[in-house]
């Protein structure tokens, strides 16, 4: 049985469109269509219910599916071993990163990856916590960054620094006037929130519940950037994690940005791996890489 085509099965069942996953796998549609049949041949059964609008897992695709997970996952994990055997600090590592994080801590950290680990070539994927969450469950990232909580009894979990969230608005806002906000201050701002399925959606919410602030409910950004423009128009204001004000916002037409008194809100990055991953000895130096970073400096020096 062909490895390749139970990749180009994988990438099928999870896009559910062939050119899709044909540009996933960076084959031509035509290849994946082909290694896709030769593999029903061989097993003697439809994976794949075909129809003009979308494309089905049969009863038994869904099934066979699992299986080629597991064999791709523990064919990588050979390949793995072999490298590893002469150089634990070398090959690729597949890292997951969430969006509200990846441009911003980002362009810092591969350079110093880079130098560190010469001979190491690190493969990014961005996407939101769940999605990469899925990944490296299935095998198919090495680790993630995220922010906690995590709780997940097949993950090592490696907290690794502490990012404050500052306070965003209009500058025209009362806050323009002040050096620092307390949460109280927040109490009955409309405040601005990212779209369901961000992790920083939840961490905002809990710093409204808490500072008694009203979340504006006519409005959901799909980024930040969406996010910093409808504040700088005046629709209200929002918090964004210390990083993703680079270049200060200060710099920006419209916008102002200001520090919470002590306690402030903060989430805590951290970086997670499975406990059976064979790569523990290059990930925890990779996390200890990361550990050294402070967020409110990176910031200063953006």
């Amino acid at each position: 049985m062909n490895l390749r085509a139970l990749q180009y099965f994988i990438a099928l069942a999870e896009l559910r469109h062939f050119r899709k996953a044909a540009e996933r796998c960076h084959v031509s549609q035509p290849t994946l269509s082909t290694q896709i049949r030769k593999l029903e041949q061989q097993l003697g059964a439809d994976l794949i219910e075909r129809n003009s609008r979308q494309v089905l897992l049969t009863p038994l695709g869904e099934r066979v599916l699992e299986h080629a997970k597991k064999a791709v996952s523990e064919t990588q994990a050979i390949r793995q071993l072999a490298r590893d055997a002469d150089d634990p600090f070398a090959g690729t590592l597949s890292l997951g990163i969430f969006p509200t994080l990846a441009p911003y801590l980002l362009p810092h950290v591969i350079p110093k990856l880079r130098t560190q680990y010469p001979n190491l070539t690190v493969r990014l994927f961005e996407e939101k916590t769940e999605r990469v969450m899925a990944m490296l469950l299935e095998g198919q990232l090495d680790a993630i960054l995220l922010a906690l909580p995590l709780d997940n009894e097949q993950l090592h979990v490696e907290p690794l620094f502490d990012e404050p969230f500052v306070l965003v608005a209009p500058e025209t806002h009362r806050f323009c006037r002040a050096r620092d906000v307390a949460l109280e201050d927040l109490q009955r701002e409309q405040v601005l929130l990212l779209e369901d399925g961000h992790c920083l959606r939840q961490h905002a919410l809990d710093v409204c519940q808490l500072a008694g602030a009203l979340e504006n409910l006519d409005f959901q950004a799909s980024s930040l950037e969406t996010l910093r423009h409808m504040v700088a128009a005046g629709s209200g204001i929002t918090l964004l994690p210390i990083l993703a004000t680079q270049p200060p916002l200060t710099t920006m037409d419209g916008l102002i940005a200001r520090p919470f008194r002590p306690p402030a809100p903060q989430r805590t990055i951290a970086m997670a791996w499975r406990k059976s991953s064979l790569r523990e000895e290059l990930l925890n130096s990779v996390a200890s890489l990361f550990k050294g970073i402070n967020p409110a400096l990176l910031r200063a020096n953006g």
